[in-house]
């Protein structure tokens, strides 16, 4: 596929120095695209996730700062940062960063292509007035639906609901404006029919198989004892039940467990401050480069999302637990698409009743069982490797972007 001299605009929140989650992915979109030969001009915010606050290295940077990172432009703005992200102040947060990427999107004056990232999906908003004053294509890729996640996770409690029904709408009048709309899973494109007749793709996120890597991998210093390390690894957020957790440490034999939360997020110091046992440490995110060693050093990865949340993403944390070659242990939805791969894959445990005996009851046979957890291992590194591999997925989408532009 060649997108050589075509002129491309990305709009998204987060990217590199970024290295999780979205960040890392809209990176890689924008490196896929250059390799291709396209030249783009990249519209985002200060990096800041997912300590929720601005990266030292651009504290004193200007409010608009224009910067190279591997042959794309970026236009980056300073952003407001909750320190604690209430709904009132995400909502402030969203449009600081729109108002900024409006004037920055002004700098930019030609293209034929238009891509946005959801969350925000303001940066769709700014995407259909791009692509209009230009006359560009307008491509959205949607990562999380903002509104339906915060409705699920209790931000839009008490007297905030009247102003979801403005969002929705506002949402489809947005949706309606793009040429093709992707997104990561096939929940997320169900959900995506029902809000727009707009043509859709199916993008799921994807893993490198060489980036986690157990045949590479180093044993990490946070996970260097004899007792069975179970990890947590991302961001500490609204969607993770942490009261399950809390209730499942208490009951998980300490002389036999260490458990390992290496993350950041909104709920990360609350999280920090409640636990008192001295076999669970906490510890801030690690570089990019160290991930692999450190998901590979774990016996077993756990993931306790809640329950009455359907979680319609397929978690990215997800695809770099199964390439580490080791089982893991999840609470979610009885619906979730989680739930499909995970059994697929012969991944681990999936539970959808948040029962404390189920999942010490699997830990305990993984635990005493080597062999076990090695054939749960082999099986889900197996899986993703073959269903979500990097190469394959990009070099797809990008072919559909030379389509795209072609009509």
């Amino acid at each position: 596929m060649s997108l050589k001299g075509k002129q491309i605009t990305f709009i998204g929140l987060n990217y590199a120095p970024e290295d999780t989650a979205i960040g890392l992915y809209s990176t890689q979109m924008v490196e896929a695209l250059i390799n291709a030969g396209a030249h783009v001009n990249v519209v985002t915010a200060f990096p800041y996730y997912p300590q929720w606050k601005i990266d030292d290295a651009y504290k004193d940077k200007p409010n608009y700062l224009q910067e190279d990172h591997k042959d794309a432009k970026l236009y980056r703005y300073k952003q407001y940062v909750p320190e604690i992200p209430t709904f009132l102040k995400r909502i402030i947060h969203i449009l600081s960063f729109t108002k900024g990427s409006f004037f920055n999107l002004r700098k930019i004056k030609h293209t034929d292509l238009v891509i946005s990232i959801i969350p925000f999906t303001s940066s769709a908003w700014l995407a259909g007035y791009h692509a209009k004053s230009h006359k560009a294509k307008n491509w959205i890729h949607i990562q999380d639906f903002e509104f339906d996640a915060a409705l699920q996770s209790g931000v839009s409690s008490g007297g905030k609901k009247f102003i979801f029904k403005f969002l929705f709408s506002l949402e489809q009048r947005i949706l309606n404006k793009a040429n093709v709309i992707s997104t990561i899973s096939h929940n997320m494109i169900a959900k995506l029919e029902s809000k727009t007749s707009q043509p859709n793709y199916y993008l799921p996120n994807w893993i490198d198989e060489n980036q986690v890597n157990p045949a590479t991998a180093q044993s990490h210093s946070y996970l260097q004892n004899d007792k069975f390390k179970l990890l947590y690894s991302g961001n500490v957020g609204d969607k993770q039940d942490w009261d399950y957790f809390l209730a499942f440490a208490k009951a998980l034999p300490p002389q036999h467990y260490d458990i390992i939360i290496v993350g950041a997020g909104a709920r990360y110091q609350q999280l920090k401050a409640e636990v008192q046992q001295e076999n669970i440490h906490f510890y801030d995110p690690v570089p990019f480069e160290e991930l692999s060693d450190l998901l590979c050093s774990a016996d077993a990865h756990f993931l306790f999302q809640k329950t009455e949340v359907l979680d319609t993403v397929m978690p990215s944390k997800l695809l770099g637990m199964m390439a580490s070659k080791k089982p893991s242990l999840v609470l979610g939805n009885e619906a979730s698409e989680v739930k499909t791969v995970m059994q697929k894959a012969n991944a681990g445990l999936y539970f959808s009743k948040p029962d404390v005996q189920t999942a010490i009851g699997q830990l305990e046979k993984w635990r005493t069982d080597s062999g076990l957890r090695d054939k749960i291992g082999i099986d889900a590194r197996n899986y993703v490797v073959k269903h979500f591999s990097r190469q394959e997925i990009l070099n797809k989408w990008l072919n559909s972007l030379s389509e795209l532009l072609e009509t």
